[in-house]
C-alpha cells in the first residue's frame, strides 16, 4: 500500500488523490508506526513547485552568452543559465557525457545538470575519481534517506558520505515512536525500497532558497530546522535538493538521476544520538554502500569479511592487548602485551626525533582556564574539555599541547639563532568526546600523541614543511601506507594579514611541488589561523584514515604575544607549525592492528621469542636460553606446559609469536637452538641466533597484505563471505518456513479446539434442551394425572364424609 501510495506522488508532483487513494494512504500507516503521517510530503512538494516555477522564469530572463574554459585551455561558447556541464561534455564527446557524474566550476563543486551562470573554468569528474565517488555516495545517502522516510515516515537528521570507510554513507533518523527500532531483519525491506527508487530513475533537482523558505519547507522536521537556523545566517540563502518525494537541505552536488547507482546495499543499523550526545534524542543510524557495478559490490563484500576478521577490538581481545571498562569510558586499559606495542611505537618516534632535531619536553596535564581563554580554545572548545574547580578557580585537563608549549617558548627571551625550536611532547591528553561517538581505540577520551610544535621564522616555513613531509614519507613508507596530500588555503573567516597568508601558501605550494608526491588543492578549507596540509593514509584494506597533521599557525603566537629577537635587535613574531606523524598512538595501534591483521613485524611484536623444550628434562636449559635472550632486550617466554611438542608449536604459531625455537638434547649439547620458520627449521648457535634476532629487530618494514595485494586471501575470504551469507539466507528462510509451519499448525490446532469446544457446547445445549423438554413433559403428565384422579375419587369421598358425620352424630356407648 505504501509503495502504491508513493507511486502516485511520482517526482513530487502531488496530484489530487481520489477517495480510494485516501483510504489506501490511511491503510499504509500501519507498518512501521501506528501513527504514520505523510501529509508533510504533499505540503513540501507543493511549496517546492511554487518556488521552482518562479526560479525557472527568473533563469530564463538571465540567459546570455558565456565562455567555458577547459583544463587544456580550450574555450567553448555556451549559454548562461541554460547550458550545463553535461551539455558541454556532450559537445566534446557523447561517451564523456555518459561517464561524468560531477563538475568543478570556477573551483566550486557543481552538479553536472545545473546550468552554468557566467564565464568559467570547467573540470569534469567521473565516478572513479575521488570527487566523483563522493558525489556518488552522497546521492546514494539521499536514496537511503528517501527509503527510510517512505517506510517509517521518520524525521531524517543527517546523511553524509563516508570517505575511505567500509560503509560509504549513512542516514540517521528519529523514529516516530522512540521505543521502536530498526533491526537487521528490516534491512532487506529498506534495500528493496531503495532498489525501486533507483529503478524509477528519479531526477535530482536543486533550488537555491532564502532561509525563511528553507525553514518553511522543513518546518515538519525539528532536526533540519536546528541545522538551518544554526548554519544559515540571517538573510542568507542555502540549497535544497529533491529526488522523488525527498526534499533535503544539502550543499550537493548530486548525480543526474538515481539510476546511476547500479549496485546498492544496506549493510548495518545501529543506535546513535543527535549530534553524538547521549543527552540528546536517540536515533537510528542505517549504513549503506553503492557501486557502479555488481562486480565491485562483490569485491566490497569480500573486503567487509576481511575487515570483520581484522577488527582491532576482536584481535585486541584475542591477543590480550587492551580492554575498556564502564567505570572509565573512552579510556583504554593497555595490558602488558598492548603496552609493549605502545612503548615500541613511542621509542621508534623518539629515535627519529634524535635524528631530526626535536627536543622532547613535558608539560602539565591541567591548566587554569585563563590559558585557554588566551589561546582562544575556551570560546570554541570548552564543551569538549573536562573542566573542574580548583582553589575556587576554573581548571581543565589539556586537550592539546600547543598552549602549554607557547608558555615554554615564552618563559625567557628567545633569539633568532635558536630558531627553529622543535618541542615534542607525548603528554596525556583528554577530550570529552560524546559517549555515542566512542569506538574502540579509534575514538577515545584519553590518549597520547607524537605531538610537536615548531617555532620558526617566516623564512624557515618552507624548510620545516619539507622536513615534516620527509618525516611523514619515511614512516608511512615503512608501515606500508599509501598517503594522499591536499593543500587547504585561506578561508573566508581567516585571521591575520592577507600578505602573510599569500607568502605562506606560496611556500607550501613550492614545498609540495618539490616533494614530488601528487597533491590536490582545497581552496578556502584552511583553518582560520593558517593554511594546512591535509594527510590521509590508506591501509591494506583500502580504507582512509586521518592521523598525521601539518598545520601553520599565525594566530596562536599573536595571542600569547610570542616574540624572538632578530639579527638587528628588533622583536618579531614567530610562526608555529603543528605537526604529528602517527597522531594518537592509541588510534595508530588500532589502524596497525587492522592493517596487519594482528600479524606483527618482529620489532613491534609483543610476543617475540617462544622457547619450546622437547620434554621436562630440558626445562633447565630452556630457562638458560630465556635469560640470555631476555638480557639481549627481547620479550621471551618458555612453554613449560605438559602439551605435546607439536601442540606447543601449533599454539605458539596461532598465538602470533614472532619466533619459535625448540631446544632438546642436541641443542643443549651444542649450546644452540632450533629455529622454526615458514621456510623450514634451522640450527643456530646462541651467538648466531642473537645476531639473527638483531637483524629481525632492525627490519622495520611491515608485511600487511590486503585484499588487493593478496589475491588468494581475497578470493578465499570472498567465498567464505558468500557462503556465510548464503547460509544465513538459507537459515533465515528455514526459520521463516519453520515459523510459518508452526503458525499453521497452531492455527489448525486452534481451529480444531474451537470446533471441539463448539461441538461440546452444542451437545451440552442439546442435553439441556432435552432435559428441559423432559422436565416440562413430566410436569405436564403429573398435572394431568392429578386432575383425573381427583374426578374419580369425588363420589366415594362424599359418601365417606356423610357416614363420618352420621356416626359422629350418634351417641357413644357407655
Amino acid at each position: 500500500h505504501q509503495k502504491h501510495f508513493y507511486s502516485h506522488l511520482s517526482f513530487g508532483l502531488c496530484k489530487a488523490r481520489s477517495e480510494p487513494e485516501e483510504e489506501e494512504m490511511e491503510q499504509s500507516k500501519g507498518k512501521g508506526s501506528s501513527k504514520m503521517d505523510l501529509t508533510f510530503v504533499k505540503d513540501r512538494n507543493t511549496l517546492w513547485e511554487e518556488i521552482k516555477k518562479r526560479q525557472e522564469i527568473e533563469n530564463k530572463i538571465q540567459e546570455h552568452g558565456i565562455k567555458v574554459t577547459l583544463p587544456d585551455g580550450k574555450q567553448m561558447d555556451a549559454t548562461g543559465f541554460k547550458d550545463t556541464p553535461l551539455s558541454v561534455a556532450g559537445k566534446i564527446s557523447k561517451s564523456l557525457a555518459k561517464k561524468i557524474v560531477g563538475a568543478k566550476v570556477n573551483d566550486q563543486m557543481w552538479d553536472v545538470w545545473r546550468p552554468l551562470e557566467e564565464d568559467c573554468t570547467l573540470v569534469l569528474f567521473d565516478a572513479d575519481s575521488p570527487e566523483g565517488k563522493k558525489i556518488f555516495h552522497h546521492s546514494s545517502a539521499h536514496i537511503l534517506g528517501q527509503a527510510l522516510e517512505q517506510k517509517y515516515a521518520v524525521k531524517l537528521c543527517t546523511g553524509p558520505p563516508l570517505e575511505g570507510q567500509i560503509n560509504h554513507f549513512f542516514y540517521e533518523a528519529r523514529m516516530l515512536d522512540p521505543a521502536q527500532s530498526i533491526s537487521e531483519n528490516d534491512l532487506g525491506d529498506i534495500r528493496k525500497i531503495a532498489t525501486d527508487i533507483i529503478k524509477q530513475k528519479q531526477k535530482f533537482e536543486r533550488l537555491y532558497v532564502t532561509k525563511d523558505e528553507a525553514i518553511e519547507l522543513m518546518k515538519y522536521n525539528p532536526y533540519k530546522l536546528e541545522i538551518l537556523k544554526s548554519k544559515v545566517p540571517e538573510g542568507g540563502r542555502c540549497s535544497l535538493y529533491r529526488n522523488g518525494n525527498l526534499i533535503d537541505p544539502c550543499k550537493g552536488p548530486h548525480l543526474p538521476d538515481t539510476s546511476y547507482v547500479t549496485a546498492f546495499d544496506v549493510t548495518l543499523v545501529s543506535s546513535s544520538y543527535w549530534k553524538g550526545d547521549a543527552a540528546n534524542d536517540a536515533l537510528q543510524r542505517v549504513y549503506g554502500v553503492s557501486f557502479t557495478s555488481e562486480k565491485d559490490l562483490k569485491k566490497h563484500q569480500a573486503l567487509v569479511a576481511l575487515a570483520e576478521q581484522r577488527d582491532h577490538r576482536k584481535i585486541g581481545t584475542a591477543q590480550e592487548l587492551f580492554f575498556f571498562h564502564p567505570l572509565s569510558p573512552g579510556s583504554a586499559f593497555l595490558l602488558p602485551h598492548g603496552t609493549r606495542i605502545f612503548n615500541k611505537l613511542q621509542s621508534f618516534i623518539r629515535n627519529e626525533y634524535k635524528n631530526r632535531g626535536f627536543t622532547e619536553v613535558q608539560s602539565p596535564n591541567m591548566f587554569n582556564s585563563e590559558l585557554w581563554k588566551t589561546s582562544g580554545h575556551w570560546e570554541h572548545y570548552k564543551d569538549d574539555m573536562f573542566c573542574f574547580e580548583v582553589d575556587k578557580s576554573q581548571f581543565a585537563l589539556k586537550p592539546m599541547n600547543c598552549p602549554g608549549h607557547c608558555l615554554m617558548f615564552q618563559h625567557r627571551t628567545r633569539s633568532y639563532r635558536e630558531l627553529p625550536i622543535r618541542f615534542a611532547d607525548f603528554g596525556v591528553l583528554h577530550r570529552n568526546e560524546a559517549h555515542g561517538a566512542l569506538t574502540g581505540l579509534t575514538r577515545v577520551r584519553r590518549f597520547q600523541q607524537d605531538d610537536a610544535h615548531i617555532f620558526c621564522t617566516p623564512e624557515q616555513i618552507k624548510g620545516e614543511m619539507r622536513n615534516a613531509l620527509g618525516f611523514l614519507n619515511d614512516v608511512y613508507g615503512l608501515f606500508g601506507f599509501e598517503f594522499f596530500l591536499a593543500l587547504s588555503t585561506r578561508p573566508t573567516n581567516f585571521m591575520g594579514k592577507p600578505e602573510q597568508w599569500d607568502d605562506a601558501e606560496k611556500q607550501l605550494r613550492e614545498c609540495l611541488d618539490e616533494f614530488g608526491h601528487k597533491w590536490e588543492l582545497n581552496p578556502g578549507d584552511g583553518a582560520f589561523y593558517g593554511p594546512k596540509i591535509d594527510i590521509r593514509l590508506k591501509d591494506a584494506l583500502g580504507r582512509m584514515h586521518q592521523c598525521a597533521t601539518i598545520q601553520l599557525d599565525f594566530q596562536l603566537p599573536q595571542n600569547f604575544k610570542l616574540s624572538y629577537q632578530t639579527e638587528d635587535g628588533t622583536l618579531q613574531t614567530p610562526v608555529i607549525v603543528h605537526r604529528a606523524v602517527l597522531g594518537s598512538l592509541e588510534r595508530m595501534m588500532a589502524v596497525l592492528i587492522e592493517h596487519t591483521g594482528g600479524k606483527w613485524p618482529f620489532w613491534l611484536n609483543p610476543r617475540q621469542v617462544l622457547i619450546v623444550p622437547v620434554d621436562p628434562k630440558h626445562f633447565s636449559y630452556a630457562e638458560t636460553v630465556r635469560k640470555t635472550v631476555h638480557e639481549a632486550g627481547y620479550f621471551v617466554e618458555v612453554d613449560s606446559s605438559d602439551k605435546l611438542l607439536t601442540k606447543k608449536i601449533a599454539v605458539g604459531q596461532s598465538t602470533g609469536w614472532g619466533c619459535i625455537v625448540v631446544v632438546g638434547e642436541k641443542e643443549e649439547k651444542l649450546s644452540g637452538v632450533n629455529v622454526r620458520g615458514k621456510t623450514g627449521n634451522k640450527e643456530m648457535g646462541m651467538e648466531e641466533f642473537l645476531k639473527w634476532l638483531e637483524a629481525q629487530e632492525k627490519d622495520k618494514k611491515f608485511d600487511a597484505g590486503g585484499i588487493g595485494e593478496v589475491g588468494e586471501e581475497g578470493e578465499e575470504v570472498a567465498k567464505k563471505y558468500e557462503n556465510k551469507k548464503g547460509n544465513e539466507k538459507r537459515e533465515k528462510a528455514a526459520a521463516e518456513q519453520k515459523e510459518k509451519q508452526a503458525q499453521l499448525k497452531a492455527q489448525k490446532a486452534a481451529q480444531a479446539q474451537a470446533m471441539k469446544e463448539k461441538g461440546k457446547q452444542q451437545q451440552q445445549e442439546k442435553q439441556q434442551q432435552r432435559a428441559k423438554e423432559a422436565a416440562a413433559a413430566a410436569a405436564a403428565g403429573t398435572a394431568a394425572g392429578a386432575a383425573a384422579g381427583g374426578a374419580a375419587a369425588g363420589p366415594a369421598a362424599s359418601e365417606g364424609a356423610k357416614q363420618e358425620t352420621s356416626q359422629e352424630e350418634q351417641p357413644k356407648p357407655q
